[in-house]
């Protein structure tokens, strides 16, 4: 099964970056205010993760600046979403904000909250 897993991961990837959408075009100050707007976000996900890997090309379609923390390459990214998220899960958005923490999961509830961005 872990044999299985790597190949179609692979493929995933390596079609991910074959068909890389391209980020939109804005000016500066567009960006430096979206740049600002998701400054205390992140995103939790895996490599070859298909529904991480719908959300990345979001957010890359998007131009957006966001944190992206692996959970299977940093130890402390995992715990800190089981700890701070409650469920071990990905790919999860978790957006600071002065009145508290959101955790969102799901990718297409994710990219839904990142297109009324734009």
């Amino acid at each position: 099964m872990k044999i299985v897993r790597s190949v179609i991961g692979s493929l995933i990837l390596m079609l991910d970056r074959l068909t890389a959408p391209k980020p939109p075009v804005r000016t500066p100050e567009e960006q430096k205010k979206l740049d600002e707007a998701t400054a205390g976000w992140t995103l939790y996900h895996l490599l070859a993760c298909p529904f991480c890997v719908k959300v990345r090309r979001q957010i890359l379609r998007q131009g957006l600046t966001i944190r992206m923390r692996d959970i299977a390459r940093d130890e402390g990214a995992s715990a800190e979403l089981l700890a701070g998220g409650k469920i071990d899960q990905v790919p999860c958005l978790r957006i600071d904000r002065k009145d508290g923490t959101e955790w969102m999961y799901e990718s297409d509830a994710i990219n839904a909250f990142l297109k009324r961005l734009a």
